[in-house]
């Protein structure tokens, strides 16, 4: 009888996939950390004491169970290549509830424990939603088509994850384009670097040794000054904080059920594509992690949520095992934990680190278009306009928030700033629905796109989506306060009553 192999958890090659990883983690949070320091001047200690704490515990206990995930399918197969799914914080609603959620609490009422609370209870209701949707995640991936789901994503690959890091890496551009120039060499164009060094690990290091070099030379516009390495323990403690917030955290729904969606979607296919490498998850266990691991970051302080990472194929080419979501879980966690990470966040530019968000943005429009069937371009085009929508709006009220309390501002201005509103809160659900029905349009499939019609008509009566709000929340038709929702909402009804009359003359006439 042959001798049972044991398992390979650990090699060489875990080493590459575990920088790779590590590096799309502390990204997430130094971009998490940025947006609200630096655009809402949210206080950094808050950051670093309330929020990364039970964010990186989110990530270990995700990357924990995904490693015993691993152990166990070699074990059932007897294999002894099996690469555990890789698991991390969730770009796109990470950015999205900074800056939609977070952000704007904290703007509005200028609380930063009722901001902190609000993010929590937004994380939580992501959790929820996502054990939910683990159940029938496939059912509503065949309901929508991928132009919907591929061009929202798209819209924020465009407005959050590339022109948001354009701006932040021509801060300190010699820097921020020498990493860029080693992310497109390395990453996009796939040219192999010396040694097998890996590019994310090389991007940085060469972007922070410029960076900090030029700093000497007092060759920056910006203080370059490394920080003092110092631990500033700060625990996870469990804290039902985010009860406190949970009033205003149910107008940001339109937010929060989208994020929740893409990422049990993406949940989906990224099984699917590690069943083809090789690697046979049982797709509800990989959802069921990311939903969970999410609610526990929610319950010790978190506020971005959790996702299996696209690439499982590219980390078993590495050479990764197990060991690199293992290494990556405690990293990130014990870090978090010891107040080891404030350290890491603010020794690495952000001009540096941004171009691997770059990156990923022009992966996710890439995506969109080429995944999506070529006759839906034009759906996937049309998907993305409310996140530009969004991404104007946001520069708008940040620019009429400067201005002086006593400035009256003119008619117009008011106005084009309510229509602009309109377009831009709950742009990410908007997308999902435009880029589906127009797909639908596309394919003569009327009914189906009647249907996300007046779907858009009844989500819109409540503010779900087209807010008329300053703070995009939801509210009862009756009490929208204008007729401005009205006439949006009857807009809708008119082109989805036609379609659908249109579908039934359709039918009688092919008979």
């Amino acid at each position: 009888m042959a001798q049972e192999q044991r398992y390979r958890w650990a090699q060489w090659g875990d080493l590459n996939a575990f920088f790779g990883l590590m590096l799309d983690n502390v990204t997430i949070l130094v971009i998490l950390t940025g947006i609200l320091v630096g655009v809402f001047g949210y206080p950094a200690g808050k950051v670093y004491t309330l929020m990364i704490p039970g964010t990186a515990l989110g990530v270990l206990f995700g990357d924990a169970v995904y490693t015993w995930l691993a152990f166990r399918l070699a074990k059932r197969t007897g294999r002894t290549d099996v690469t555990a799914m890789p698991l991390g914080l969730d770009t796109p609603s990470t950015i999205g509830i900074a800056t939609a959620v977070i952000g704007p609490v904290y703007l509005e009422t200028k609380d930063a424990i009722l901001a902190w609370q609000v993010g929590m209870a937004t994380l939580m209701i992501i959790g929820i939603f996502k054990v939910a949707l683990s159940f029938i995640g496939d059912w509503v991936r065949r309901r929508i088509p991928q132009a919907g789901l591929l061009g929202s994503l798209a819209g924020i690959g465009i407005t959050l994850l590339a022109f948001f890091p354009v701006m932040k890496i021509f801060s300190a551009p010699v820097a921020g384009i020498a990493s860029l120039g080693i992310i497109l060499y390395s990453i996009i164009a796939r040219r192999r670097l010396p040694f097998g060094i890996p590019g994310a690990f090389l991007a940085v290091a060469a972007g922070c040794f410029l960076y900090y070099l030029m700093g000497g030379m007092h060759l920056l516009d910006v203080r370059a000054a490394v920080p003092e390495l110092a631990f500033h323990p700060a625990f996870p403690i469990p804290t039902i904080g985010f009860i406190h917030g949970l009033g205003k955290a149910i107008s940001y729904l339109p937010i929060a059920f989208p994020f929740a969606l893409l990422t049990i979607i993406g949940g989906i296919n990224n099984t699917e594509s590690a069943r083809v490498a090789g690697d046979e998850y049982r797709t509800r266990d990989i959802l069921l992690t990311e939903a969970f691991s999410t609610i526990v970051a929610a319950l010790f302080g978190g506020v971005a949520q959790t996702t299996p990472y696209i690439g499982h194929p590219a980390y078993k080419v590495m050479g990764g095992r197990a060991a690199y979501t293992l290494a990556t879980g405690l990293f990130i966690g014990i870090g978090g934990a010891l107040g080891v990470m404030p350290f890491v966040v603010e020794a690495i530019p952000e001009a540096v680190i941004t171009p691997i968000l770059l990156f990923v943005g022009i992966e996710i429009v890439a995506q969109a278009f080429i995944e999506s069937p070529r006759r839906h371009a034009s759906a996937v085009a049309f998907a993305i306009i409310p996140t530009v929508g969004y991404l104007v709006l946001t520069y708008v009220d940040s620019l009429v928030g400067k201005l002086d309390p006593v400035t009256v501002i003119p008619a117009s201005v008011t106005s084009d700033l309510g229509i602009l509103r309109a377009v831009g809160h709950g742009f990410i659900l908007t997308a999902m629905l435009w880029g589906g029905f127009l797909a639908d349009l596309i394919d003569g499939k009327l009914r189906r796109a009647a249907y996300g019609l007046l779907l858009c008509a009844v989500f819109t009566m409540f503010g779900l989506i087209h807010s008329i709000t300053p703070s995009g929340e939801i509210y009862l038709p009756w009490k929208s306060g204008g007729s401005f929702v009205w006439q949006i909402t009857l807009g809708y009804f008119l082109v989805g009553l036609v379609l659908l009359i249109s579908s039934f003359r359709s039918k009688e006439a092919s008979r």
